[in-house]
């Protein structure tokens, strides 16, 4: 199979005598080739375990102003759930909703008491308008507009071509570099690093295969493993960091740390956070965490997303 170069669409198979090649040739998906425009129809393998491949994430991330006044400025954290139904034909429904912003540090804390302990903001402290409360939002779920497909590394795959993807550490990097550049990805090597991760979680794919997505993160240059760690929600992992390439501002090098806490059990990402830094030291100010509340199979129809 050919990969879909950008625009990005719908790989295209080249031929059954192209996919017998098999792992010499490395140029697409494994297994039999398909037709040459590779239509999605309603015809695609049962999935394992229930109608949607279901993710509820737990997301936190310092808004990126200050509120208050005066001596009494601070910095606050946003958090809210985004739930993702998809179902094998690449129908999705969205769910999200806004669980309440906190004073960020304890020093914040302080400095919201002074300002008055506000539960709702229209003005940050430089004047800009804001939306922000204390108080969950109600939430809302949807339909989501869209091709009906799964995307990665730049390609956009059907169920059937997410279930054949290399079992093979070495062959899926491979595969996703080959994803990259036919999509004419700026860097090859960081679009493969950031399409391995959604492999444990984003979208449905074999065990297998997200076992051979981790395997392949231990061995890609510039991740780091980091032994045992814990989550947000206290769940151990293993713990892998990688960087994106720097930039100078200013006079300053800022950079970005990406890490990760792996469920090597089930090889499903229980968290991702992201920090900037400035000067090789992390930026407080600029974080942002992703914890995967649940991963998997569901029969449970889509639905607002329910308070912790």
């Amino acid at each position: 199979m050919k990969f879909a170069t950008a625009p990005v669409r719908r790989l295209i198979a080249l031929s059954a005598g192209l996919a017998a090649l098999g792992a010499a040739a490395l140029v697409g998906l494994p297994g039999p080739a398909r037709a040459p425009e590779m239509r999605l129809t309603a015809a695609t393998s049962a999935p394992p375990g229930g109608a949607y491949w279901h993710r509820k994430v737990l997301w936190k991330e310092t808004h990126q102003r200050q509120l208050g006044s005066a001596g009494n400025r601070y910095s606050v954290v946003e958090q809210g759930l985004l739930e993702r139904w998809t179902a094998p034909d690449g129908r999705s429904w969205v769910g999200s909703r806004t669980l309440g912003t906190y004073p960020q540090s304890a020093a914040d804390r302080k400095a919201w008491r002074r300002d008055g302990s506000p539960a709702k903001w229209a003005r940050a402290a430089d004047g800009q308008t804001v939306s922000l409360s204390t108080q969950p939002g109600k939430g809302h779920v949807s339909p989501e507009r869209g091709d009906n497909t799964f995307n990665l590394a730049g390609q956009k795959l059907t169920y059937d071509e997410v279930q054949r993807l290399p079992a093979d550490p070495n062959r899926l990097k491979s595969w996703l570099a080959e994803a990259a550049r036919a999509a004419r990805e700026m860097n090859v090597d960081m679009s493969v690093t950031e399409a391995l991760p959604e492999l444990l979680y984003l979208i449905p794919a074999p065990k297998e295969v997200r076992a051979a997505a981790y395997q392949a993160l231990l061995t890609t240059p510039g991740v780091k493993s980091r032994g045992k760690a814990t989550d947000g929600m206290g769940r151990a992992g293993a713990a892998l960091s990688y960087g994106y390439p720097d930039t100078v501002e200013k006079g300053k090098t800022m950079g970005l740390r990406t890490d990760l806490i792996v469920d090597t059990g089930t090889m499903l990402l229980l968290s991702k956070a992201h920090t900037t830094l400035i000067d090789g030291k992390p930026f407080p100010d600029k974080t942002s965490t992703e914890t995967v509340l649940q991963a998997g199979w569901t029969d449970a129809q889509p639905a607002v997303p329910s308070l912790p």
